[in-house]
């Protein structure tokens, strides 16, 4: 598969803090590629090298071939970028927007179009300032999207959305890498990253510290699943310790969790439960999640007042 970005040995200074520190990665054409890290990691100055708008001090950075500093023109004409923090002119409406910042390039799409793929029928004539959070972030994707990118930056892009426009936004950019544009985006939180991203790069300290696959990444920690439930009468704790991948069991009052590892791990508990003639109550199933991956490889600690 080819590359829509490659990185090699890239670093960014201030003054004496390496906010990226000897980075090399690629981004395969067609996927989400999504980076996540701690506050200060490092990973938005790492997109706004990689997109041209900041200077990077050492290494090389390809944007299909191209070096995004050197080649900048050619380089916009092919990239589509949501930064993580975008404000417009007051009293200008949604249409007005798209048909301005349509004229910057040689080829744009057709923004009405545009406008119906992202669920804004209706929009054009209204202000972007009265837009609500979620369709004001659509705008924004939608001015990302306004050249005809093959690669798309997303920043951030549902911070301080509720739960349901979130939704909403994943179901955009599933949109745009199956329409064909390369995914590159940021975000803390983990349930997105793993819902959405086909490989996902762990930043902390400036460096990348892990790159994979959701699913290869939750593997490469060994990290227990959990069972809980409540049962009526006694809970059979001692049963449960002798079933094959079981490291501990936990009980209170009734409500006993279940920790293990193994891929017949649930499997084996569930039959032990079966066989035990008691009432089993509010049963759920806990596996290990990308937020595991990122607290086991950077620590619980938050960290702010450093370049994102």
């Amino acid at each position: 598969m080819p590359d829509a970005i490659r990185c090699s040995n890239v670093t960014k200074h201030y003054g004496d803090i390496r906010a990226v520190d000897d980075v090399s990665f690629e981004v395969h054409d067609g996927e989400i590629f999504g980076m996540i890290g701690p506050n200060g990691a490092g990973k938005t100055t790492l997109m706004e090298c990689i997109e041209g708008l900041r200077t990077r001090d050492t290494g090389t950075v390809e944007v299909f071939g191209m070096d995004p500093e050197r080649e900048v023109r050619q380089v916009r004409e092919r990239t589509g970028v949501q930064l993580q923090s975008a404000a417009l002119p007051h009293r200008m409406k949604v249409g007005e927007t798209l048909d301005l910042f349509a004229a910057f390039y040689q080829n744009p799409a057709d923004w009405r179009q545009l406008l119906s793929r992202l669920g804004l029928d209706g929009k054009a004539d209204s202000y972007v300032e009265k837009l609500s959070g979620g369709q004001r972030q659509r705008v924004f994707i939608a001015l990302a999207l306004i050249n005809n990118p093959g690669l798309v930056f997303l920043d951030e892009l549902t911070t301080g959305l509720d739960p349901q426009s979130r939704l909403a936004i994943w179901d955009v950019v599933r949109d745009i890498r199956d329409g064909g544009t390369t995914v590159f985006l940021t975000t803390h939180f983990m349930e997105e990253a793993e819902n959405l991203c086909d490989r996902v790069a762990i930043v902390d300290h400036g460096k990348i510290v892990a790159l994979d696959t959701v699913a290869n990444l939750i593997a490469s920690i060994d990290a227990e699943s959990r069972i809980t439930f409540t049962v009526d009468g006694t809970p059979p704790v001692d049963r449960l310790k002798e079933v094959s991948g079981v490291t501990r069991v936990e009980n209170a009052s009734g409500r006993v969790v279940v920790h293990g590892t193994g891929n017949r791990f649930q499997q084996d508990v569930m039959s032990v439960l079966s066989d035990i003639d008691l009432n089993v109550r509010d049963m759920r199933s806990e596996q290990p999640s990308l937020e595991d991956v990122f607290l086991a490889l950077t620590g619980r600690e938050m960290r702010e007042g450093q370049p994102t």
